[in-house]
This record gives C-alpha cells, sequence and structure tokens, in this order.
C-alpha cells in the first residue's frame, strides 16, 4: 500500500510494505514518502511540504567508516513513476538472486520524480500555481531523498531512463563525487532543441488549444487536448519495427493506435502533463560535462526517435567526460525504439562492465 501521510518529523521518511508482486524473485518491496521542508525551486517558489514518494528494495550495507557501499539509485522517464521498474522485464532480470543489481546485496532506490507517481504535483489542487520545476530542482529533491531521508551518504551506481537518464548526467556534475559509476539510458547531455523540443511544444500546445483546459482550472481532463498531446507521445516514443509487428494489417494498426491512446491518456493529467514536458526547458549539461569524475557509460538504441543516431550528439559529447563511454545498440527484434531503455535483457551485458569498472573507485 502507499502512504501519503504528512504529518510525520523532518527527516523521517515513511516505509510500508508493497503487495506481492506475483513470482517475485527478490526482498519486497517498500513504498514511503519523504517529506522536504521548506523547498526553494530554481525559480525561487518555495513549497512548505514538499513530498518525494519512493520505492526501495533491499538495505543499506556500510563499510567500516560508515560508508554506504552498495545503494543504487534509478530514475524513471517523463509521465512515469519508480513503481514501473518492477515490471518483470526490468526488475525480473535485475534485481532476483544472483542477478546484476541482485537485491539481496544492493540496495535499489527508485524515487518518483517532483510532478510524477505519487510525489507531490500540480494535480493535487495548485494546479498552474504549482512551482515551475525544472531538471534541476528534480535532481536536488532526489538528493535531499537520499541523504536526509533515507540516510544514505554515497551511492553505488546511478543510473536513469529517459528523462531519468538526463537526470544522470546533472548529478554526475552536480554531485561527482557521490557516486562510484553513472548509467544513463536512453539519453542527450545536450539542450533539447530540434525536433525534439518541437515535439514538446506539440504536446504542450496541444492541451493548451483545448477550450476545456480553461488554463489548468478544468473540471474533467480536456478529452481532446489529451489525446492529440499522447498521440503527439506516442511517435516520439514510438519503435517502426515493433508497431509493424504488433499491427501488420489495417485492422491491427486501427485497433493499437484506439487501445494505446485510451490506455495512455486513462493514466495521465493534463496539468502533471504540462509540467512534466516543460521541465526539461533549463537542461543542458554540455558544459558541466568536465566536472563528472565517476566512470560514466552512456548506451542509447539505433531505433531510438527521441535520440536518433544520426544526429551523432552523444559521440562528440561523450569526449568531454574524463571516464566517459558510450554505446548505441544496433536495431534488432530485442530492441525497443526508446523504450529499449527498459530493457535490461538488451543492455545488462553494458552494466555488467561498468560495475566491473568502477569496482575499486
Amino acid at each position: 500500500m502507499r502512504l501519503t501521510l504528512l504529518l510525520i518529523a523532518l527527516l523521517a521518511p515513511l516505509a510500508a510494505p508493497l503487495r506481492a508482486q506475483g513470482a517475485r524473485s527478490y526482498p519486497a518491496p517498500i513504498e514511503g514518502d519523504f517529506v522536504a521542508r521548506d523547498f526553494v525551486f530554481t525559480s525561487g517558489d518555495t513549497l512548505r511540504a514538499l513530498r518525494i514518494h519512493y520505492t526501495t528494495i533491499g538495505r543499506p550495507l556500510r563499510d567500516a567508516s560508515g560508508r554506504v557501499r552498495n545503494a543504487v539509485l534509478v530514475m524513471h522517464g517523463t509521465t512515469g513513476d519508480g513503481r514501473g521498474f518492477l515490471s518483470e522485464t526490468f526488475a525480473g532480470h535485475l534485481f532476483g538472486a544472483g542477478q546484476l543489481l541482485d537485491a539481496t546485496k544492493y540496495y535499489i532506490i527508485l524515487p518518483d520524480g517532483i510532478g510524477h507517481g505519487a510525489s507531490s504535483r500540480p494535480s493535487e489542487g495548485m494546479r498552474m500555481r504549482f512551482p515551475r520545476y525544472t531538471y534541476d530542482d528534480m535532481v536536488r529533491a532526489q538528493y535531499r531523498l537520499v541523504t536526509e531521508g533515507l540516510g544514505v551518504n554515497h551511492l553505488r551506481l546511478v543510473m536513469g531512463t529517459s528523462m531519468g537518464g538526463m537526470h544522470t548526467w546533472v548529478w554526475g556534475y552536480t554531485y561527482p563525487d557521490f557516486m562510484d559509476a553513472l548509467m544513463p539510458l536512453a539519453s542527450a547531455p545536450v539542450e533539447i532543441a530540434g525536433r525534439n523540443r518541437m515535439i514538446r511544444q506539440m504536446i504542450v500546445g496541444a492541451i493548451e488549444r483545448d477550450p476545456e483546459w480553461k488554463g489548468g482550472d478544468y473540471a474533467a481532463q480536456p478529452e481532446a487536448g489529451l489525446t492529440d498531446a499522447v498521440h503527439f507521445l506516442m511517435l516520439m516514443t514510438s519503435s517502426p519495427l515493433q508497431w509493424q509487428k504488433a499491427a501488420p494489417t489495417r485492422a491491427a494498426a486501427d485497433s493499437f493506435l484506439v487501445a494505446n491512446t485510451r490506455r495512455y491518456a486513462s493514466r495521465l493529467d493534463a496539468n502533471d502533463m504540462i509540467y512534466a514536458f516543460e521541465a526539461s526547458r533549463t537542461y543542458d549539461p554540455s558544459p558541466h560535462l568536465a566536472q563528472i569524475r565517476a566512470p560514466l557509460l552512456a548506451v542509447n538504441s539505433a531505433d531510438d526517435q527521441v535520440n536518433p543516431p544520426e544526429l551523432g550528439i552523444v559521440e562528440h559529447e561523450i569526449k568531454k567526460v574524463p571516464r566517459g563511454r558510450f554505446v548505441l545498440i544496433p536495431i534488432s527484434d530485442a530492441t525497443r525504439g526508446h523504450g529499449t531503455h527498459s530493457v535490461p535483457a538488451v543492455w545488462g551485458k553494458y552494466l555488467a562492465e561498468l560495475l566491473e569498472e568502477s569496482e575499486a573507485r
């Protein structure tokens, strides 16, 4: 079950067992809430109580000096949440006994970013009056969760998918001595520009142009605008190969579109979606990459339409990272376009290499 109790002591995270996850091969996940008091955003706005929801698996282990040696931070993508990593595709390939991030050995931390999941977000009441958070704000909130909320003073690994991959770059130069290794998945360490930026603006504009949005003060979700926004999002993250396999006929394609549009729209809030896509507006690690000290292994896939390989961005920027390396995974039946970031069966061997490389750090 989820805890949303806010009347807690300043640094006391709440925790409660999650429901059983089927044939789970790793320790029971724990969910909780950490409240960051008087959180000041980059904009200058302040929230007296910023709630960051989280899921953890395993327990922290400290060395003789008191330093936590086994904590792993995994950050989700735009509109996602930490619990999404509990899927069989992800957790079932990483967190089980004998697997790369065996949760009997590692302490897995899965936060919900600001504006996402069960963390503080515009849809809870403030709507468009909620502070206009940025990726820097999200990373600082994660740091407060990890240090103040969970008492972790060092991370063995920082990794993330999509938006979480971008957060991984930010973690690398904002807290350069706090981790042993970094693994950004499906991301690029430059400002959001070109088609990527344009599609984000299309998503936001589709919602804001709907008269039913009402400046964010809608009584019901602005269906037309939200549907159009979902269509842009689906195209942005699509995999032509996998979509062709899933929908090889006209009828199948029509059904696929209707079913997936309905599925996405049913779990999204229009204001939360606007904030989530606008949060990337100030993101630009490129001037700071030389400050990253830990080994960093960036992984993208060649069918990722959010980060098209023909742009050559990561190949160029990775040269600025002192201990950086980049892997581009070729298209195959196993890749899933942008969604390859959540298929460790495809990129797990590179995680194994990174863990080995950073073992002695």
